[in-house]
């Protein structure tokens, strides 16, 4: 038997045989299975798939029924922060809406429990410290009495993850092919963020400084004495100084700014992380006079009320009603 032409057959003069149904579905399945993945950030997920093992591990079992819900949320209520708690009954039910279920951790006695929950064992969140210009400067200064390539990318890493308002997921992403020098400092493209799912691209401009810090510098330097051309920005460096190829882990960043504030004596040491470098650039640009939509922009912020939050931060001791009080009493 002579197969069937495929359609496309006409326009390349050869005759392609017609795919079977069962492929062409399983195709389409594969291919739906990868938008449906691509719809949740990679950080959500393994959250999620970490709260679904942890319930698993305690006992419970999927899919699961409000009774049993409610007696995992009891056996933690008063051990894991109220928050953890939330995430993981939100993981649950994301897991029995996607597979169909119905949602037992979503009813109205399993959301009563958690708000009760909330209101008599929970605490305060706890938030990365900002990371003073000052403080930054230092650091800048330790790092360049060190002569050696960790030193070069941990001082152009710091001051690009600051200046630049970045997460550290997004500063570890960051490629050559990112980059665009121009006489005023550097442009940067970010492919794809947190508050960018759409991959429609940030694009942030660090102008040159004149002062200690001058991130452009700074990553210019490091890009040329590790011979990086292309590909990730910030690399592992192994103890023999060789460069590796690929990116370096997100929490990296954590690691990185402990170690160099613990090297320039900062005391703040235990309260820092690499959010600390975001909140810095925020709260040092508003001490300087930068404009509300200026810091907004430059942090990639999508809500006013954060960026509102950290410039409160700033000015606790400015237009203070105690503060007025015990001037006038001077």
């Amino acid at each position: 038997m002579i197969p069937a032409a495929h359609p496309d057959s006409q326009q390349t003069g050869s005759l392609v045989p017609l795919r079977s149904t069962e492929t062409v579905e399983a195709e389409l399945a594969a291919r739906h299975r990868v938008f449906l993945a691509a719809a949740t950030s990679d950080n959500t997920r393994r959250a999620y798939r970490a709260a679904i093992r942890h319930f698993l591990l305690w006992g419970g079992v999927l899919p699961a029924d409000e009774a049993i819900v409610i007696r995992y949320l009891l056996a933690y209520a008063g051990t894991l922060n109220a928050r953890t708690l939330a995430l993981r009954i939100t993981a649950l039910s994301q897991w029995h809406r996607h597979q169909g279920f119905p949602d037992a951790a979503s009813t109205p006695t399993v959301r009563k429990t958690l708000t009760g929950i909330t209101r008599l064992h929970g605490t305060p969140k706890q938030k990365a410290k900002a990371l003073s210009l000052e403080d930054l400067e230092r650091i800048v200064r330790q790092l360049a009495s060190v002569a050696s390539l960790v030193a070069r990318r941990d001082s152009a890493l710091l001051q690009l993850g600051f200046f630049g308002g970045y997460r550290r997921s997004e500063l570890v992403s960051l490629r050559v092919e990112d980059l665009a020098w121009e006489p005023q400092g550097l442009v940067l493209t970010l492919v794809r963020s947190k508050t960018d799912q759409q991959g429609e691209g940030i694009i942030k401009a660090i102008p040159y400084g004149d002062g200690t810090c001058c991130p452009a510098s700074a990553l210019r330097d490091w890009l040329a004495q590790a011979g990086i051309t292309t590909g990730p920005l910030f690399r592992p460096i192994s103890k023999w100084q060789a460069v590796g190829a690929g990116a370096l882990h997100a929490s990296s960043v954590n690691t990185i700014l402990a170690q160099c504030a613990t090297a320039a004596g900062l005391s703040s040491v235990p309260d820092l992380s690499s959010h600390s470098l975001r909140r810095g650039m925020a709260t040092s640009a508003h001490r300087a006079g930068a404009d509300f939509q200026d810091i907004k922009r430059q942090g990639g912020w999508r809500h006013d009320g954060t960026v509102q939050g950290y410039i409160e931060e700033a000015g606790r001791f400015e237009g203070n009603a105690a503060g007025a009080l015990l001037r006038q009493k001077r």
